[in-house]
């Protein structure tokens, strides 16, 4: 008759059983505070003049742009929607650019726009000069609609680095510009529409033409204030 022998169960851990566990206290972390350098200034503390004259390089800026077209080009349905999504991406920075140049205007001319002509001028010269280095070709207005209007670009930057396949020959990736346009335009409180358009020619066959629509309310008013003089 074989013996039975009696085992004892092993503790759980090297503490003795009789050991009482209290919960851990939280750990308290300290609030996030914004990084500031030694000297401590900030982006903030700096001249708005500072940077005025300048450039950045066409390599970092062919890669940054080309990435945000592949990023606009996710699930897209088409040709518009992609240059729709191009012009949003750049509406918001029309907003900011427009007080920042007028800062940077003599006193004597920095005052916002408030006509088409004026508006359209400072477009063609100031915030072109700002972002090309250059001012824009021409300014014209159309001879079929009163309210439209179109500014050219013989050799627009954005597109002299965007390859095209041939299915999508319409697409014209100025229309970031476009947008940047259309938010100078809302800022200024003259509402309107702003598309990029293919317009080449023999000899500039890159030339784009950015067709500048405005709400009729807006030209109502421009009427009115001519009517005025």
């Amino acid at each position: 008759m074989a013996s039975t022998q009696a085992f004892k169960p092993l503790p759980q851990s090297n503490a003795p059983p009789s050991a009482s566990h209290s919960p851990a206290p939280p750990v308290q972390r300290a609030p996030q505070q914004l990084r500031t350098p030694s000297n401590r200034k900030t982006i903030y503390d700096r001249n708005l003049n500072r940077t005025r004259t300048a450039e950045v390089s066409r390599a970092s800026f062919a890669y940054l742009f080309s990435e945000m077209v592949s990023y606009a080009q996710k699930r897209v349905t088409g040709i518009q929607d992609l240059e729709r999504r191009l012009n949003e991406q750049g509406y918001p920075l029309g907003l900011r650019l427009l007080p920042l140049l007028l800062y940077r205007e003599p006193a004597r001319t920095s005052v916002r726009p408030n006509r088409i002509l004026p508006l359209l001028q400072f477009i063609h010269g100031a915030l072109w000069r700002h972002l090309f280095g250059r001012t824009a070709d021409a300014i014209e207005h159309s001879s079929s609609a009163n309210n439209e209007y179109m500014i050219s670009d013989n050799e627009p930057l954005v597109n002299q680095y965007i390859s095209v396949p041939k299915e999508m020959n319409q697409l014209n990736c100025a229309a970031y510009v476009a947008g940047i346009i259309e938010g100078v335009c809302d800022g200024c409180g003259l509402k309107a529409g702003v598309s990029a358009h293919n317009g080449g020619t023999e000899m500039w066959p890159g030339k784009t033409v950015f067709l500048i629509r405005f709400e009729e309310g807006v030209v109502e008013r421009e009427g009115l204030l001519e009517g005025k003089r």
